[in-house]
């Protein structure tokens, strides 16, 4: 399971690193990087409130055709497979706590890490604790930004270990 994880974070490392080094990385002017910043929280905001009341509608617009994403149990979900949970009801957040929000960006790609306090029911069964994950962002050749990635690892308690 750890070995599955580390190559997941080198995959996502690796696409961020090959998308910076596409041309696209050019300096963005701090006026325009402000501008980003504020529509990326927004975004995740959307996603935040469509996860929690079942928006599919919502949920469909913000994720790219071939987004890929990985649960925090570890469970590879494209957008086809996301989207039809929620439908079913199968995926269903009752909490949805974002803390610790960082957004960085590399040219036309974003990469957001927050901390998330998550309750709610899953195809695994229900989830209930925190999360750090990982959501990265592509801005497309119409100028909006698609989430292409996401990855959620649970948080341990101190004494998880032992």
């Amino acid at each position: 399971m750890r070995q599955r994880r580390a190559r997941v974070r080198t995959l996502v490392a690796l696409l961020v690193l090959s998308l910076a080094g596409t041309g696209l990385s050019a300096v963005v002017p701090k006026p325009q990087q402000h501008e980003a910043r504020h529509e990326i929280e927004q975004l995740e905001e959307t996603f935040r409130a469509a996860m929690l009341h079942g928006d599919v509608t919502a949920l469909g617009s913000l994720l790219a055709d071939d987004y890929m994403g990985i649960t925090a149990s570890g469970t590879l979900q494209t957008k086809d497979n996301l989207l039809a949970e929620l439908r079913s009801g199968k995926v269903h957040f009752t909490v949805l706590t974002i803390s610790d929000r960082k957004i960085r960006f590399y040219g036309a790609t974003a990469l957001v890490t927050c901390r998330a306090e998550v309750k709610g029911t899953t195809p695994e069964g229900a989830v209930s604790g925190s999360d750090r994950y990982t959501r990265v962002y592509v801005r497309d050749p119409s100028g909006a930004w698609k989430i292409v990635s996401f990855e959620a690892s649970p948080i341990q308690k101190p004494d998880a270990h032992k």
